[in-house]
């Protein structure tokens, strides 16, 4: 009989068979005719057999199939009496009368679940009609159109809003039956919010709700119209590219995603937030695969797009190939596009050779110097000018790939002329990058000597040097750092040039002295004055009457004091301002504002504190080499004691007279000395601190602090006293040391010369002549030196007894 609830004792998360339980639930009574014998089910197909009793189709074929592969009699399953024909009677009448008895019974049912699909109604209520509505729409395609004119999906909807967990995952599941293969069902629940509040379910903790909601939503997806709404979700693409890469989803659920989102690649603007969120194999295949309009709009996105470095090389190696064949097309958007994909791929390194690699370097030379018909507009070619200095500073060999006719390379002279003639004929965004070019391709000594030949014969040294002038920041950088890595080749027309125009140099010392922590252009600026010719007197004097070593000292005691710490530029700037410094020990014999500029400033003591510069190879180096030059004027700066005039008796008689005693005299200078004012290695702990770099791993620290210790040992000062100072500093086994380890051949020399002159002390040599690996080094010297070096060597072995003074029978033979 009718009821008018479910049954109560139904579980909706048992295993039983959901169709049965719910064939079960009849509004008016079941006829026993309805039933099929064998599955006691309500029949859909009846048919009679020749007895007169009716079956389900389905099942008296099984029984009458399994009586054949038994090797039974055909009987019939109630009587069991065999029968004579298996023909089967359709029993139309019957089944028209179930058909119409269900569908009065599904549609009194739909009714019930219909008034149960409330939030008033028990949890328990709901899950059985929404178990109820997926069992109709599983059973007939044509109830899915029964629950659409019903307005049952909004009811089903509205469910998804309940605070229970069980009901929203039946809610889901449910949805997902009535929309499968059904396109106006899909249309419906795509109105409104609906697809957005499927979506929220995507970031649910519990990973049910999140199966169930990618589940509908791949469903959903199959519909164009739907895609594009999914799309328009904000954080919808998103939150489905993570589920793809998620390690802790379900595999079904991932799959589910990502067949998800290869439905939304039908649109566009789809494609493109996948790219935006990481998912970028779609945008490169339609670049790719897709039309002419559809590869420039996607590598336009792409151009626009943020890469990481890993990416930019996988895209550079899947689609790199297409974007150069774009950029060489005739169509200018597209040209356009391509370029600016391009300019975004090429920015990290490894990208760039693979760009190289896949043939950018001819059309991207072509489109820079191409003039007239389809030339590219300026705004295109400072693109091009980029790309172009990106992949010649990826560190690739570009001498070895041809950009034009006859095997020419960027290298060859035309081209560099070429650059050379862009850059002073075109505005400072595009002079900029093509300076970065000229850097690129002066970074190794092998290509620096074309770019070099090219400089020179083309004259352009004069107006290089002027963007050292120009307002704009990057410019000037990039004029910086190209006279940087030329000056160690071109040292010499730099400093004409520098010398030769107003302002250049101003602007090189008012750029190092700018005070605003170290910038890459600072350190750049230091370099390339530390570079030009060291000697080059008339230089030093500009910079004197400039006030710019003033600047260097302040910025050089500032970083040793700490206060200016932590970037990257720190070392390079250092050594650089240090390089820069030492230029004014090499002029102080021929410029007295240089000695007063060491002794106002006692750049003496500030090189001996460098000295300790642990780790700074190059500014202990230069260091020492400034204290050689500073201690080689100690000689002709130290004051002469003044002596009192005799008295009157001594003026007559000369043998009343007494030769004054003066102390304080130093003892390698013979007169009044002080590290300020004569710069006196004696001083200031000068000497021990040089001696301590005697065992430094640098041969050319090690070659620089020993040229400085050898200025106490020079014709002009007191040698045996010089001897004395460095005994007491006890130098003389480092220096022996350095002697006997022959580290290089300028090395070699001066220790040589400075072993000469300690042997001239008895002591000294009476000890040495004892050690035989002295001697032996001595003797190497002596057999394959050059001669002046040979003629020191020998000088040292008669020091020693190793080698016969004849000096007191043949005559000087000079």
């Amino acid at each position: 009989m009718a009821t008018a609830s479910w049954d109560g004792s139904y579980d909706p998360g048992s295993q039983s068979d959901d169709s049965h339980h719910f064939e079960r639930l009849h509004i008016e009574p079941l006829y026993d005719a309805f039933v099929c014998p064998l599955t006691k089910k309500v029949m859909r197909d009846p048919v009679t057999l020749e007895n007169g009793q009716t079956f389900e189709r389905e099942a008296i074929e099984k029984w009458f199939k399994e009586c054949r592969e038994s090797g039974r009699k055909l009987v019939c399953p109630l009587t069991l009496k065999e029968l004579k024909s298996i023909d089967l009677k359709p029993s139309i009448a019957l089944r028209n009368t179930i058909e119409e008895w269900t569908t009065r019974n599904e549609a009194a049912q739909l009714d019930m679940a219909r008034r149960s699909l409330n939030m008033s109604s028990s949890e328990n209520d709901v899950l059985l009609s929404l178990k109820f509505i997926q069992h109709i729409c599983q059973k007939s395609r044509s109830n899915k159109h029964v629950v659409r004119n019903a307005d049952l999906i909004p009811m089903i909807v509205d469910m998804l809003k309940s605070s229970s967990r069980k009901v929203r995952c039946r809610t889901l599941e449910t949805l997902l039956v009535v929309v499968e293969e059904d396109e106006d069902n899909k249309a419906i629940l795509a109105e409104g919010d609906t697809v957005r509040t499927i979506v929220k379910f995507l970031s649910h903790e519990q990973s049910k709700e999140r199966e169930e909601a990618v589940s509908l939503l791949y469903e959903l997806s199959k519909s164009e119209a739907v895609c594009e709404k999914i799309g328009s979700i904000n954080g919808a693409i998103l939150i489905l590219v993570g589920m793809t890469s998620s390690k802790s989803e379900n595999v079904l659920t991932v799959e589910k995603a990502d067949k998800t989102l290869e439905n939304l690649e039908k649109f566009e603007s789809n494609v493109r937030q996948m790219a935006e969120n990481g998912r970028l194999q779609p945008l490169l295949t339609q670049i790719l695969e897709g039309t002419p309009e559809t590869k420039q709009s996607m590598a336009a996105y792409l151009g626009e797009l943020v890469l990481n470095n890993d990416v930019k090389v996988y895209v550079a190696k899947t689609v790199g190939e297409s974007l150069i064949n774009l950029m060489k097309s005739g169509n200018m958007q597209s040209r356009e596009a391509a370029l600016k994909a391009l300019n975004q791929i090429s920015s990290f390194e490894a990208s760039s050779k693979v760009l190289i690699e896949a043939g950018i370097l001819p059309p991207l030379v072509k489109d820079l110097f191409t003039v007239g018909a389809n030339q590219l507009p300026m705004r295109l070619k400072e693109v091009s000018a980029t790309i172009l200095s990106n992949v010649v500073n990826s560190g690739y060999d570009v001498d070895s790939i041809p950009v034009g006719p006859d095997h020419q390379t960027l290298l060859s002279e035309d081209n560099v002329h070429n650059l050379l003639h862009l850059i002073s004929n075109t505005g400072p965004p595009i002079e900029c990058k093509l300076l970065q070019v000229l850097v690129g391709l002066t970074s190794s000594p092998t290509t620096a000597l074309n770019v070099v030949a090219a400089i020179k014969s083309s004259g352009a040294t004069i107006s290089l040097v002027q963007f050292i002038e120009v307002p704009q920041q990057d410019l000037r950088m990039a004029c910086i750092k190209l006279l940087q890595n030329l000056s160690p080749y071109m040292g010499q027309e730099l400093a004409d040039a520098l010398r030769g125009t107003v302002g250049q140099l101003s602007s090189l010392i008012r750029v190092i002295s700018e005070n605003t922590g170290i910038s890459e252009e600072q350190a750049a600026a230091a370099g390339l004055l530390a570079e030009l010719p060291e000697r080059d007197l008339g230089l030093t004097r500009q910079m004197l009457d400039e006030g710019a070593f003033q600047f260097i000292i302040s910025r050089v005691v500032k970083i040793r004091q700490g206060e200016t710490r932590g970037t990257r530029f720190v070392t390079p700037f250092l050594e650089g301002l240090v390089r820069v410094l030492a230029r004014v020990t090499f002029v102080l014999s021929d410029e007295p504002d240089a000695v007063a500029l060491c002794r106002e400033y006692n750049l003496a003591a500030l090189f001996i504190e460098l000295l300790q510069a642990n780790g700074l190879d190059n500014v202990q180096m230069v260091s020492a080499s400034a204290l050689e030059n500073l201690s080689q004027e100690s000689k002709t700066l130290t004051r002469l004691p003044e002596l009192p005039p005799p008295g009157v008796c001594a003026s007559i008689f000369p043998c009343f007279s007494k030769q004054a005693v003066i102390t304080g005299l130093c003892r390698v200078h013979q007169g009044m000395c002080s590290l300020k004012e004569s710069f006196c290695l004696l001083e200031g702990q000068a000497v021990h601190k040089l001696v301590a770099l005697l065992d430094h791993t640098n041969a050319k620290v090690v070659e620089a602090a020993l040229a400085a210790l050898s200025t106490l040992l020079d014709d002009g000062v007191a040698i045996e006293q010089g001897v004395f100072v460095l005994c007491e500093a006890e130098a003389i086994k480092p220096i022996l040391d350095v002697l006997l380890e022959k580290q290089t051949e300028n090395l070699s020399r001066r220790a040589v010369w400075v072993v000469e002159r300690l042997l001239r002390t008895e002591d000294i040599a009476y000890e040495v002549s004892g050690d035989q690996n002295v001697s032996t080094a001595l003797v190497d010297a002596f057999h394959h030196a050059d001669y002046r070096t040979r003629q020191i060597a020998e000088r040292a072995l008669k020091h020693v007894d190793k080698i016969p003074n004849f000096s007191g029978i043949f005559p000087n033979m000079g």
